[in-house]
């Protein structure tokens, strides 16, 4: 009995001791951190989905105010209220109008503030938001900002994130801020209206891992100094203004993984220094104006996923070095100058996916070591004076799903190997094919984009080109293609694909009838975009072209249609291009159809149209109505009335 009393007096003993070394309770919420979260809610003007509706003055900030952390002390350290929010199972996307309170500023102790994504907050960031020392986080991105970056910025000396993306800050970057946030991991300013040069003082930020200033009016120089941020993994300046070349420094990037400098402005060669970029993976200078030769370096870049410099003014050749680039997955180069011919050691790019070498000046056999790329889905050589003759057999043993050779030197028939490929972008345009498209294209069935054009085939439409099924986009113009379109427009589709977007016959010899039943055919019900001029196309324009309800260019002149311009073409709501020059068209022109609301541009001249033009809000000129002396009004002469 003893000792249980005693184990009980100490249980009680333990008790009290416990009770009396616990911490204390959370103190409620500062009074002035209070009336500061209060001012801010003062200057919104909407919050359509309550993000604010808890914050009651009568209510305690630390623990009844949603969006709202404190301390021990009741200071409030966090506020957290984006506009788009990820719940448990939900995605809350909204928005808040106002603006930034001053009085947030006031908030001494607080180390996050996450107001990103309210779509619609405006005005400028006060300068007192440099007081709050404390700040390690601060998200503004997406929303309607203006102003500048405040100078007092400077003080926020412990900020480790800082965005402001995607608003409407414009002067420069102060130089000062920059150099002060020493401790920053990640900037954001992209999507303004920023610009000024980037401060040398970026140097300073050696913790930095992601830089980006993307779509911005960002001009001068890049900085020497940005070498010196060992830790960047991102930097993106693309679509800026910038000028100058490629520092050298940039080869000390050994951490980078992505580099975007495209779209800006920048001169000079590509630094041989570029190989020290060991972990870069994904690499994009295209859209700017280099030049020089590709340094044999680059073939040292282990990692390098993509690789786009299209678009620039690079010179040379290709460096066989870069066969040793393995992970490659793509590579663009279209649209330089480049010379000589490809490197077989393009063999060894086992995982490469798309080559497109495309608008250069390379020649020379191919090299057989190509075969090897059993990964390669996309190869783009055209417009390059490759003279290849025929397309090498040996291409029938890659699985490429776009082959494009426009303008190599191809000459002769089409090779048959193509019919058992399972190729679904071809274009073979521009060379000097010759022959007729034979029985067996039709079992080309993978097909969505055939462009034949300006070539020199002969022959009609085999009827089998309806097992096309798959076939979009269709372009055939300047051959000697001949008799009826029947075959085109009544092909069979595969649901959903396989309904016609574009088709271009023109510059042919195709005659007879445009068959009415078959443009309301299912293949036909989402074409876009009709060229059928140049041709010896008789008999009337059909009606059913106003059952092409996305229906946006029509090209019918130069041929020998007759009969009236049909009223019902006025119900193919989407035209903005109506051409039915030099044909043979008598009656009034349909005031429905000069009216349609999004027509720019329309010509009937060279028929042998009467009547008066209809008003109109198009501004069409008098060239389109000419040749047709039985019609007046504007813009022609006025009307002679009896």
């Amino acid at each position: 009995m003893e000792n249980s009393v005693r184990n009980m007096f100490s249980l009680l003993l333990l008790l009290l001791m416990s009770l009396s070394f616990s911490p204390p309770a959370c103190e409620a919420c500062n009074p002035v951190d209070r009336e500061a979260l209060l001012g801010f809610k003062r200057s919104i003007t909407a919050d359509p989905s309550g993000l604010l509706q808890s914050w009651i003055p009568s209510s305690d900030c630390c623990t009844s105010w949603k969006g709202v952390a404190c301390n021990s002390r009741g200071r409030v350290v966090n506020v957290t209220r984006p506009g788009l929010v990820s719940d448990s199972d939900d995605l809350l996307d909204t928005f808040m109008n106002g603006t930034l309170s001053p009085s947030l500023g006031s908030l001494s102790f607080l180390q996050v503030l996450d107001l990103s994504n309210l779509k619609n907050l405006n005005g400028s960031i006060p300068s007192e938001f440099g007081k709050l020392s404390h700040l390690t986080l601060l998200f503004l991105d997406s929303n309607q900002l203006t102003g500048s970056i405040p100078v007092t910025f400077k003080s926020l000396s412990r900020l480790e994130k800082f965005y402001l993306s995607n608003n409407r800050i414009s002067g420069i970057i102060p130089f000062s801020v920059i150099g002060s946030l020493t401790k920053l991991t990640e900037l954001g300013l992209s999507g303004n209206q920023l610009g000024g040069s980037i401060p040398e003082t970026i140097g300073k930020l050696v913790l930095l891992t992601k830089l980006d200033l993307h779509a911005n009016n960002f001009s001068g120089s890049l900085p020497t100094t940005i070498g010196k941020l060992k830790s960047l993994k991102y930097l993106d300046l693309s679509e800026n203004r910038i000028t100058g070349i490629i520092p050298k420094s940039i080869g000390g990037l050994s951490a980078l993984v992505l580099l975007y400098l495209n779209q800006n402005r920048i001169t000079g060669s590509i630094p041989s220094s570029i190989s020290g970029l060991a972990a870069l993976q994904f690499c994009r200078i295209s859209e700017n104006r280099l030049t020089g030769s590709l340094p044999p370096s680059i073939g040292g870049l282990p990692r390098i996923q993509r690789l786009i410099l299209e678009n620039n003014r690079l010179t040379g050749n290709l460096p066989a070095s870069m066969g040793q680039l393995v992970t490659l997955t793509e590579i663009y180069l279209s649209n330089n100058r480049l010379s000589g011919k490809i490197p077989s050691s393009f063999g060894n790019l086992g995982n490469l996916q798309t080559l497109d070498l495309s608008r250069n000046n390379l020649s020379g056999e191919l090299p057989i070591q190509l075969v090897k790329l059993q990964n390669l889905q996309t190869l783009d050589l055209s417009f390059n004076p490759l003279g290849l003759v025929s397309i090498p057999k040996w291409f029938a043993k890659m699985k490429l799903f776009r082959l494009v050779l426009a303008k190599t030197g191809i000459k002769g028939s089409l090779p048959r190997w193509l019919s058992s490929t399972s190729i679904s972008t071809l274009d073979l345009s521009s060379n000097a094919l010759t022959g007729k498209l034979q029985p067996w294209i039709g079992n080309m069935s993978s097909l969505s984009f055939l462009n034949l054009s300006n070539n020199g085939l002969h022959s009609s439409i085999p009827a089998e080109f309806k097992n096309l099924r798959r076939l979009m986009d269709l372009d055939l113009h300047s051959n000697k293609l001949s008799g009826n379109l029947d075959t085109i427009f009544s092909k069979e589709t595969d649901d959903p694909i396989g309904h016609f977007n574009s088709i271009d016959l023109s510059h042919n010899m195709f005659t007879g009838p445009i068959n009415d039943s078959a443009l309301q055919n299912p293949a036909m019900d989402s074409v876009t975009s009709l060229v059928l001029s140049y041709n010896q196309l008789g008999g009337s324009i059909p009606k059913s072209f106003g059952k092409l309800s996305q229906l946006q260019i029509l090209k019918l002149e130069y041929n020998e249609l007759s009969g009236k311009i049909p009223v019902e073409l006025g119900d193919a709501m989407e035209l903005t291009t109506i051409l039915l020059s030099r044909n043979k068209l008598i009656g009034s022109i349909p005031g429905k159809v000069i009216n349609l609301n999004d027509l720019k541009e329309f010509d009937v001249s060279y028929n042998r149209l009467s009547g008066e033009i209809p008003p109109h809000k198009a501004v069409i000129p008098a060239s389109a109505f000419s040749g047709n002396p039985g019609l007046c009004g504007t813009p022609l002469p006025p009307c002679k009335h009896q």
